[in-house]
């Protein structure tokens, strides 16, 4: 009896969290499915990961189905849907389908980072496209979000047509791309859409998003009637916004400067494909310092606080051709993401502290969301009319809020899904049936590993209760020559009663050496670990903590 073909909906990452969006669809009997990937993405280290650079899905379950992989399609180039290619990719080497701006970042990246891999080749794919990739027919439906080119994907196949979103929202006056495509929604709701797979992310706000034509009004209005310098921070990849500045910026007879590497590498692209067509050149650091304050604005990096990022500098006053002066604006065009807060805190602390003014979302319109809040996503339920909605791109609350709505909005169908879950769209009930190998990988400058792999576990331990190294070298009858060496690292250098904490720990590695019968320092292990206890009991009793402790033992 032949076996079943099934179509599945598997994420390996970005259901139940923000960032790191991996989403794979299967077509086939559970046995021999073929599989496209769509986004495949990033999330940044909190400080509960000290060291790390990037996290990374982890696509294990890829590596027995690396043959069924058919295809990867980038629905845009948010770091958190594309920022794991370039890893990732060497162990799929399958076709990659982007748009030319995507395309155009992968590679602007891949020239700019030292330890970068080999090129990924990419096959340009735009809304509006069709492409077919084993079982599965794939087409581009043009959305707006704050990138340019991003775009939902309808996903046919023999068991019935499903579309992934990706990041979306309404704008009937967007800065840059065309609208949201209503018309051709509407199209594939009378085709039929068996399954939405859809963003989640402003699924607890009421209403619609504001218009990026509101901010562009308003970014105009500051930079108009500003005295001095305007500076304004967004997200690097936000090219309308940046385009929408700089428009402002030659109306109102200024020049404009751009600060930070990543800005000026989508900028890059974004001038190669046309982007940025009719907008006044970019001056230079070193024209900077020469123009008067009120002919001048900046867009630069830093909104979410990134130590290394231009406004981080500039807040430390540690740029060289660059510097703000008493009475200049600093607009955070830009929402915090969350954890980010009291890194942007400190930023605006220093800009204050320099007479800095500053002006964010609370104060005007300088920021609007690029996702859908919940009259859009009702407006997408209605024009395409899916028989199941799927939440996905958002943590718990999100979510929950996405199915509620969902379900209040007459959708007949709205399974809750989590990472690693097989999710069956058809045929038969809409149900989760297998749970696939997933988790995270972690970027450590060159290197990417799991958590015991990269040593992340014993590097918190570190930032935590610091390390002592004990030296010590035996003669051939199991006696210490030479002077015996203690470092402590990370931890107070002073104990409880005032005496240096080396010379401590130090007292106690040699009277547990002392205390253990020559006859029985032969075994070196066994030496190692007494001495190992006795430094971290000592610290215990004077300090309240146990370090972690490295005993080297050398025999001459």
């Amino acid at each position: 009896m032949a076996k079943q073909d099934e179509l599945v909906f598997l994420p390996l990452g970005g259901v139940g969290e923000i960032g790191m969006n991996l989403a794979l669809y299967g077509y086939g009997p559970a046995d021999h499915r073929q599989w496209i990937m769509v986004d495949c993405g990033v999330t940044f280290p909190g400080p509960d990961l000290p060291g790390v650079d990037l996290v990374l899905p982890d696509i294990r379950f890829l590596a027995n189905e690396r043959k069924n992989l058919k295809a990867i399609i980038i629905t845009h180039a948010h770091e958190d849907h594309y920022g794991a290619l370039a890893d990732l990719w060497p162990g799929l080497n399958v076709p990659v389908y982007a748009s030319p701006f995507t395309a155009g970042l992968l590679e602007a990246k891949r020239n700019f980072e030292k330890d970068a891999i080999g090129e990924v080749p990419v096959t340009i794919f735009k809304a509006g496209d069709t492409i077919n990739v084993g079982p599965f027919s794939i087409e581009g439906v043009a959305v707006n979000h704050s990138i340019p080119e991003p775009m939902s994907l309808v996903i046919r196949t023999p068991l019935g047509n499903v579309i992934h979103t990706g990041d979306w929202k309404i704008d009937h006056e967007p800065s840059l791309g065309p609208l949201t495509d209503e018309a051709r929604f509407r199209q594939l709701g009378d085709e039929g859409v068996l399954a939405l797979l859809c963003d989640s992310t402003n699924a607890l706000r009421d209403g619609v998003s504001p218009s990026e034509k509101d901010v562009s009004e308003s970014l105009r209005k500051i930079i108009e009637n500003a005295e001095g310098r305007v500076a304004i921070t967004t997200f690097s990849s936000n090219v309308g916004r940046i385009r929408t500045v700089a428009e402002a910026a030659e109306a109102a007879g200024r020049e404009v400067l751009l600060l930070g590497s990543s800005l000026k590498r989508v900028c890059d692209v974004a001038q190669d494909i046309g982007l940025l067509e009719g907008v006044k050149p970019f001056i230079s650091e070193e024209d900077y310092g020469f123009i008067p304050r009120d002919k001048v604005v900046v867009i630069l990096t830093g909104s979410q606080g990134e130590p290394r990022a231009a406004l981080a500098k500039l807040s430390r006053d540690e740029m060289r051709n660059v510097a703000f002066t008493a009475g200049d604006i600093v607009v955070f065009s830009s929402r915090a993401i969350p954890g980010n807060e009291k890194a942007i805190q400190d930023i605006k602390n220093g800009l204050v502290e320099q007479g800095v003014h500053i002006i964010t979302d609370t104060e005007a319109l300088v920021h609007v969301s690029g996702h859908p809040r919940r009259n859009e996503l009702q407006k997408m339920y209605e024009w395409t009319r899916p028989k199941v909605v799927v939440p996905v791109h958002g943590e718990a609350t999100h979510l929950t809020a996405h199915k509620e709505l969902a379900e209040q909005s007459g959708i007949p169908t709205v399974p809750r899904v989590r990472n690693g879950d097989v999710l069956r769209l058809a045929p038969g009930p809409v149900e989760v049936i297998d749970e696939a190998p997933h988790g995270r990988i972690y970027k450590d400058g060159s290197l990417i590993g799991d958590f015991d792999e990269m040593g992340i576990g014993e590097r918190k331990k570190l930032s935590y209760v610091g390390h002592v190294a004990v030296s010590i070298v035996l003669d051939s009858r199991y006696d210490i020559i030479g002077e015996p060496d203690l470092v402590a690292i990370g931890l107070p250098v002073y104990d409880d009663e005032g005496e240096d904490m080396e010379d401590t720990l130090f007292d106690a590695a040699i009277g547990a050496f002392e205390s253990i019968p020559r006859a029985r320092r032969k075994d070196i292990d066994m030496v190692q670990e007494a001495l190992r206890r006795a430094v971290r009991a000592a610290a215990n009793h004077t300090w309240g903590k146990k370090p972690l402790v490295t005993v080297f033992i050398t025999r001459v």
